[in-house]
């Protein structure tokens, strides 16, 4: 049988998988990328995060362009044409994707298409188009990631029944849209469908929506999508689901414990994601998983199989592309000897909703239940002169502070661009930094990056922009 040995073989080439691979290949080793997709770059790159951008900046072109008006510019009526639409997203796409390939190809990384299956702890059975293809390695990363949870409630193999996979397609642009979960995807894809149309209902089990950020920095985005949607429901859960002709039939339950029956168009199931965990041959192996399927590792992304590391999405945690892209680098590094770890690496978070909304460190209700001695140091964007020129002052700038130390745990934002801004926030932290060094960088003006120095100000009380009394000494 056809074989090949290497140094590192990684499996799934996602933003974990082959910045893995690339960094394994700048280091010397001899590395081979197994990926059962024709294109690099995983979910992210080809049904996730690029496509998932791109259609929101398209579709919030029709907004600006509505709210110009008030600026005495006015557009007519928006043309969408679904099929110039589809290609513009999809040539996004390939070009990056050939980009991820073309760097495979000048590192000398071997890339071999077909699904890997765990023969042992040492061999990779690959099937590919030609026929089975057996690796045999010294270490192995997995980096094969998730997938959109679909539960058995809502999988009635009804091409209407859309999880993001299938809405970032835009098929169509459907009248009515119930959006199942207000988490990440749900709000930022429903914002996509209610720009372009729809009317777009959600529906959460939780008593907001975006849960795990604070509520002062969600209040805007749950603003302007009370304006955006037809209807937002917390607390309420779908209890019953059909085919009903072309429409999909649609029972929900509310707090009043009463069942609300509807028809949509579409539904958008957003409910989580789940390891792709099945059919690797892990069992064949000593690698252990927890009771959802992810893969056990440790700091160091080390399995308890001395062979095999786990990286990204499918050693659980935060399911976010650059977490995978940081863990791909501790974990080549651990394999080279070097002394790394992922314990304690700042994560930031963006929701890419209109505001959008940008985390890192600890929130104020993480170190608030952590028994800290905190105190929240806020700047209105209303009173940024770059965020008004933007007509957005509905943006907020917070510092999560230590007392005891002035050190900054957390900073959080909400607002126009609040995604590129957030990485000042998570190199204080890195640093160590203190809320008196925020204060006394000097930041250019106008931008939307002086809200962070006017934070700090505010710790003190001399924010230039706007009014706190004076607690501690400048």
């Amino acid at each position: 049988m056809d074989s090949i040995h290497t140094e590192i073989v990684v499996l799934g080439a996602g933003p974990g998988g082959y910045a893995a691979a690339f960094y394994g290949a700048d280091l010397g080793r001899k590395v081979l990328l197994v990926e059962q997709e024709k294109h690099l770059g995983g979910v992210c790159l080809n049904r996730g995060c690029i496509p998932s951008k791109a259609l929101l900046y398209a579709a919030k072109l029709i907004v600006e362009a509505r709210e110009s008006a008030q600026r005495g510019i006015t557009f007519g009526a928006p043309q969408i044409e679904l099929d110039k639409l589809r290609a513009w997203k999809s040539s996004i796409v390939d070009k990056l994707a050939a980009g991820v390939g073309f760097l495979a190809k000048r590192r000398g990384v071997q890339v071999l298409t077909g699904r890997g299956y765990f023969e042992g702890s040492q061999t990779l059975r690959v099937e590919t188009a030609e026929g089975q293809r057996f690796v045999t390695f010294d270490k192995a990363i997995v980096a094969v990631g998730s997938k959109a949870a679909l539960p058995k409630l809502f999988d009635l193999g009804n091409p209407r029944i859309m999880t993001s996979t299938e809405a970032l397609e835009i098929e169509e642009i459907p009248e009515d849209l119930l959006v199942v979960g207000g988490g990440y995807i749900g709000m930022e894809l429903g914002s996509v469908y209610a720009n372009l149309g729809s009317k777009v209902v959600v529906v959460e089990a939780l008593q907001s929506i975006l849960s795990g950020a604070d509520p002062d920095l969600v209040r805007p985005v749950l603003q302007y999508a009370r304006k955006t949607f037809r209807e937002l429901r917390f607390n309420t859960k779908v209890t019953q689901m059909s085919t009903k002709g072309k429409k999909v039939r649609v029972v929900t339950q509310g707090e009043d414990k009463a069942d609300k029956e509807e028809l949509f168009d579409r539904v958008l199931v957003s409910v989580g994601r789940v390891p792709n965990c099945r059919d690797l041959g892990l069992e064949n192996t000593k690698v252990e998983q927890d009771e959802r399927g992810f893969i056990k590792v440790n700091d160091r992304q080390e399995t308890t199989d001395p062979f095999i590391l786990a990286i990204g999405d499918i050693a659980g945690g935060v399911l976010l592309a650059h977490k995978a892209s940081k863990e791909a680098r501790v974990a080549v590094e651990a394999i080279t000897g070097e002394n790394s770890t992922s314990a304690g690496v700042i994560i930031p978070a963006v929701v890419f909703t209109d505001p959008e909304l940008a985390w890192c460190g600890l929130t104020e209700a993480e170190a608030r239940a952590k028994g800290m001695e905190i105190e929240a140091a806020k700047f209105p964007w209303g009173a940024s002169g770059r965020a008004l020129t933007f007509d957005r002052p509905d943006g907020l700038t917070k510092l999560v502070v230590d007392t005891a130390t002035e050190r900054v745990v957390g900073i959080g934002m909400v607002g126009h661009g609040a995604g590129e801004l957030i990485a000042e926030g998570v190199l204080a932290i890195e640093m160590g930094a203190t809320v008196r060094d925020l204060a006394e960088t000097v930041h250019p003006h106008p931008t939307l990056s002086e809200t962070i120095m006017e934070a700090a100000e505010v710790f003190y009380g001399v924010s230039t922009h706007t009014f706190a009394p004076k607690k501690h000494e400048d």
